[in-house]
């Protein structure tokens, strides 16, 4: 089965992540062409201060502790 993997910060709306699940998977199924009942879909979310960019915390540069 075709696997899509996203990571980023935590989505509290269950509503946001059914879209983000719905559109994800729509668009592989348009480029693979397979039947959408085969894709999984995983969303991995982390914290934004276990997250570092730019040699920056996420949570510091967004004014957090």
């Amino acid at each position: 089965m075709p696997t899509i993997t996203i990571e980023g910060p935590k989505i509290d709306d269950i509503k946001i992540k059914r879209n983000l699940v719905k559109e994800l998977t729509e668009a592989a199924v348009k480029a693979y062409g397979f039947p959408i009942e085969v894709f999984v879909v995983y969303i991995k979310e982390n914290p934004i201060e276990n997250v570092g960019v730019g040699g920056k915390l996420v949570s510091d540069q967004r004014g957090g502790k």
